[in-house]
């Protein structure tokens, strides 16, 4: 249980991060910003493994820079699927 309100922390705090690299106006609000940033840290971990072949696990400064990237790729996902038409 510790460890999934962790991952919402963390993935809080990498959304966060995240969309002060994107400066702009995002249709979500700070709600949708934490799932990205959980969503970015699944993802940045699951190409760490790929890229490195092996798990991130525990507190890794690599698995927060990974997370990163997945929330700004996610976070750019998010904003060109929303636009208005």
């Amino acid at each position: 249980m510790m460890y999934w309100i962790g991952m919402f922390i963390a993935g809080l705090i990498v959304g966060l991060i995240a969309k002060l690299l994107m400066p702009g106006k995002d249709p979500g609000g700070f709600f949708v910003t934490g799932l990205i940033g959980i969503a970015g840290m699944f993802l940045g971990g699951f190409l760490y493994s790929m890229i490195f072949g092996t798990p991130t696990t525990g507190f890794q400064p690599s698995g927060y820079i990974g997370g990163i990237i997945g929330a700004v790729i996610l976070l750019l996902i998010y904003r060109m699927a929303m636009k208005p038409r």
